[in-house]
């Protein structure tokens, strides 16, 4: 059991960390290597899908007690990795050992370094490295601009990796499946190799100790002690990243892994400092995930910063109704959890995602990406609207990356998200929780209308119903605005020919007659004069002059050339430049007026493309545009204008 502290009898308070990498570089394989090795339950064997939910286990390593995330790899699911940064002491950064893989990465080394947390690389799959490690660095290398130090060396038998060198204390290895690596003695073949990765190390940690550097300049060889002494200093401030090899499949190298997080992840009290939280005070806790969890209830995923947080405690005048830890994938209820420890805190109702509990001022929290694609949710039953209803108000509790709108002029139901990953996921969700049927069709574009002629147009209302009857009459002249402009309404009428009083109901009906014109859409940019008309002493009224109205704008709108304007949108693409071509013929392809690209700011070897693109071709942009760019491109997006349409 911890001390008071958080502290375990080993003397370490309990560590996070989060496996971060791209879409099927093997972070769940590893994630249950690593639990399996701690002495969880046996890592599940065969293929697996692709990763959409963040997922959290607890292990004890030597003592040591950890928690740990595995982030999914999707770009689509970038910010649920980017609330779990928020909230670990380090990350693993999960990489494949191809270099052309390298790319991926670049996203993830720049969110890491946005927030400033530590981290080490972990280069999985070591057992289909075709080519050379050194390569494979350098192309990770090229995505970051911290400082990447091999701290292994493969060991080849033909083409086959069969085991590593420890360049630190120059120890051999040998993997063996399943289990830990058996030391072996150091291969003649791999000594020049070992001495040249050495001395790379030692020249790098240099940079960042002068003990070491004097060394290294008297050309003397320094202890263990002496290298992972500045190595843990670097890693802590981010100055370096330790890269280690592997593979999580057959647990080769897990051992090694770790021990290396037992030496290097940061105390919790270093990431609270790094965080600028007070080691004192009262329990602080920060809501990473919000999970509705069937009879479970309401889960609140959550970074104890200080502590202890008891169960049944009041954090912010909510009552704590659980605390469970996830030791072998099932909720295992707790007393209390101590600082450093990721929990999941129960029935905390009104409790949002990134929300600080136990503080004045709230701790900072990732913000999610502006959504980039939207599907339209249609239900096979009506009469299971008020379920929906309520179920996509969890749904967005447990995703701030999603959002949930009713469009008021189409009334469809709208998800906003990542891609098309993320919301079929989030449909799945709904239609596995409500036991409904849904399905997903395109969001209608708002199109508008306006006119290219102006016309004036007369319309007379003359109905004898038995007593008071109906008379107005209306001379109208309509003209087109320029674009942007609006509707406006003008009285010209002299001589009393339209009584005063019934001239505002005229301009009431004028404008209302645009919400729908002869194309079927609201109709936009017009003017509208009142130029003439008669009325009767007795049957003339607001109503008869309305209607009146709304049939002179009716003929008047279909003789004055009706056209249909479409919304135009200004597009940022980013993509690495290699792609860059491909994104500018995805645009031009999709009607888009390039306006330029240039190199994005801060990221080296990433290039942003300016366009101008019908709203309409931006419906399943970013499916194209990620299968052209291995999965890594973006945009952003905003209105700009309106044009006319050239095809529907």
């Amino acid at each position: 059991m911890p001390d008071a502290s958080g502290r375990q009898p080993g003397g370490a308070r309990p560590r996070s960390i989060a496996l971060i990498g791209p879409q099927a570089s093997g972070k769940s394989t590893l994630f249950d290597a690593l639990l399996a090795a701690a002495g969880g339950p046996a890592r599940r064997g065969g293929p697996r899908g692709l990763g959409t939910e963040l997922r959290l286990g607890h292990a004890n390593f030597l003592g040591d007690a950890w928690s740990l995330l595995d982030c999914p790899g999707s770009i689509e699911f970038a910010h649920e990795a980017a609330c779990a940064l928020a909230v670990c002491d380090l990350a693993v950064v999960v990489a494949e050992a191809a270099p052309g893989r390298a790319a991926s990465l670049g996203p993830i080394f720049r969110l890491l370094e946005e927030q400033g947390v530590p981290a080490l690389v972990f280069v999985n799959k070591i057992d289909q490295l075709d080519g050379r490690v050194r390569d494979t660095l350098a192309a990770l290398q090229g995505q970051t601009r911290r400082k990447l130090v091999l701290r292994q060396v493969p060991i080849r038998e033909g083409e086959t990796v069969t085991g590593y060198v420890d360049v630190v204390s120059e120890r051999a290895y040998r993997y063996r499946r399943g289990a830990a690596s058996e030391r072996i003695a150091l291969p003649p073949t791999m000594r020049e190799r070992e001495a040249e990765a050495r001395a790379e190390l030692l020249e790098a940690l240099a940079d960042h100790d002068d003990a070491l550097l004097k060394k290294v300049l008297e050309d003397l060889a320094p202890e263990p002690e002496e290298i992972y002494r500045p190595l843990h200093a670097g890693e802590a401030s981010g100055a370096v990243v330790s890269v280690l090899l592997g593979a999580a499949e057959h647990s080769n190298g897990i051992q090694r892994l770790w021990k290396a997080l037992r030496h290097d992840v940061p105390d919790p009290q270093e990431t609270a400092a790094r965080r600028g939280i007070a080691p004192d005070g009262p329990p602080l806790a920060q809501v990473f995930r919000t999970l509705h969890a069937g009879h479970a209830g309401r889960l609140s995923w959550a970074r104890v910063w200080r502590g202890p947080v008891r169960d049944g405690a009041q954090l912010d005048g909510h009552r704590v109704g659980g605390i469970h830890r996830f030791p072998s994938g099932e909720a295992q209820k707790v007393a209390e959890a101590v600082a450093g420890e990721l929990v999941a805190l129960g029935r905390l109702e009104g409790v949002t995602t990134g929300a600080t509990l136990g503080a004045a001022a709230p701790l900072t929290f990732p913000v999610p990406a502006a959504p980039v694609h939207a599907l339209a949710v249609v239900l096979e039953d009506r009469k299971d609207e008020v379920r929906l209803s309520g179920a996509l108000q969890r749904l967005a509790e447990e995703d701030p990356g999603l959002t949930v709108a009713l469009d008021p002029e189409s009334a469809q139901t709208i998800l906003h998200g990542q891609g098309e990953i993320h919301l079929r996921a989030a449909v799945e969700r709904l239609s596995s929780a409500l036991g409904i049927k849904l399905r997903t069709v395109r969001p209608q574009i708002a199109y508008r209308e306006t006119i290219r002629q102006a016309v004036t147009q007369h319309a007379r209302l003359k109905r004898q119903t038995g007593g008071h009857g109906q008379f107005a009459d209306v001379k109208l002249h309509l003209e087109p605005r320029p674009r942007g402009a609006g509707f406006a309404f003008e009285d010209k009428v002299v001589g009393g020919a339209v009584p005063r009083r019934f001239i505002p109901a005229v301009g009431e009906a004028a404008e209302a007659a645009t919400a729908k014109g002869p194309l079927g859409h609201p109709v936009v940019d017009v003017s509208v004069t009142l130029l003439d008309g008669s009325f009767h002493s007795v049957d003339s009224s607001d109503m008869a002059f309305a209607t009146a109205t709304r049939q002179a704008m009716q003929d008047g709108l279909a003789k004055a050339d009706p056209v249909l304007l479409e919304p135009i949108d200004a597009i940022t693409v980013t993509v690495p430049a290699e792609y860059t071509p491909n994104a500018q013929r995805l645009l031009t392809g999709r009607r888009g007026q390039i306006l330029g690209y240039a190199a994005k700011e801060g990221w080296e070897g990433w290039d942003a493309v300016e366009a101008l693109v019908p709203a309409a071709e931006l419906q399943d942009f970013i499916i194209e545009l990620r299968s052209q760019t291995q999965g890594l491109g973006s945009y952003v997006h905003r209105f700009d204008h309106l044009a006319e349409a050239r095809h529907r």
